[in-house]
């Protein structure tokens, strides 16, 4: 079968959110190569390291291509993609960069592409949460929780530094018996994995309908359907929900615009655990949340991006 593979050229801090884009129009698989992971191997952050690497590639570069791989009855999509991409981008103005987003696209034979893409893709171990692609065998060893991914995820797979922090820390702050509420869900990988680790009930919002049916699809099928509510809401609009933990793995900017609705939704001495936030939208942050009377108990930084727990009154 032929595919039209689609490539746009962004950054390393916009390529998840570019590729979150593309996954909403195919199920024929997105890929990123990104410039940084080359260093980042070169460097031995991976724990793997290069001896050698060609001199020309020592320069490190911020460039990031992210490829999607369409069926040519979806070429007519493309149009709707860079639309969406673009007001991705508008919404993030100011705080990350997005690049060139220049577009190209190609006629590719895409017979085995599927089967070799999948190949790339492995269980992520997270703590005691493994995050497993649903076409993996994985046998579940002592003490660990398997959260179960759909192939056509949207943003939140555990590979991106932002969702593995926020599953690191929740393990720490979460206790059995609580009920949890995540804003800007995604693919739903932090409330089933709350629900994995023992929290009573869990409330998910996103503003993306195919971010909650992918959310709900996951849930299912990782046999926590009756703990998880999943609603189509921006940020807590409607949401009649007091949690213990508050999760929010969403850009700095939206963060701040979420800071004021947080109070009436935890609980007395709750804990509110955000990502999503770069160098220069630290403070801002911080500054927000402590307007609306949460302290700022932790900071964890995982490659360009940081994450904070946050603690109100008793």
């Amino acid at each position: 079968m032929k595919y039209i593979e689609l490539t746009i050229r962004t950054t390393s801090e916009a390529s998840e959110l570019v590729a979150d884009i593309l996954w909403n129009y195919t199920e024929g698989g997105v890929a990123v190569s990104d410039y940084a992971d080359v260093i980042a191997l070169q460097r031995g952050e991976t724990g793997v390291f290069w001896d050698y690497l060609d001199e020309s590639l020592q320069n490190v570069s911020s460039e990031a291509l992210v490829k999607a791989f369409l069926e040519p009855s979806r070429e007519g999509d493309i149009p709707l993609i860079m639309r969406d991409i673009y007001a991705c981008r508008d919404r993030a103005a100011g705080e990350i960069d997005f690049g060139t987003l220049e577009e190209t696209r190609r006629e590719i034979d895409g017979d085995d592409w599927i089967d070799i893409w999948k190949k790339h893709f492995r269980p992520i171990h997270l703590g005691c949460i493994v995050v497993v692609p649903e076409w993996i065998r994985y046998e579940k060893k002592e003490g660990e929780e398997v959260v179960l991914l759909d192939s056509n995820m949207a943003f939140g797979t555990g590979e991106h530094e932002t969702t593995a922090m926020c599953v690191s820390l929740m393990q720490e702050y979460l206790r059995r018996g609580d009920t949890v509420l995540d804003v800007g869900c995604g693919s739903g990988i932090l409330g089933i994995s709350a629900a994995k680790l023992g929290a009573e009930r869990c409330f998910l919002t996103d503003i993306d309908p195919v971010a909650v049916a992918s959310a709900a699809h996951n849930a299912q099928k990782n046999g926590v359907g009756e703990k998880l509510t999943i609603v189509k809401s921006d940020l807590t609009e409607g949401a009649k929900f007091s949690a213990d933990l508050i999760l929010a793995n969403i850009t700095a900017e939206i963060l701040v615009r979420l800071a004021p609705a947080i109070p009436s939704h935890l609980k007395g001495g709750g804990t509110v655990i955000l990502s999503g936030i770069i160098e220069d939208r630290r403070a801002t942050v911080k500054e927000a949340f402590a307007a609306v009377g949460l302290g700022l108990v932790r900071e964890v930084r995982k490659g360009e991006w940081y994450a904070f727990v946050l603690k109100g009154g008793a």
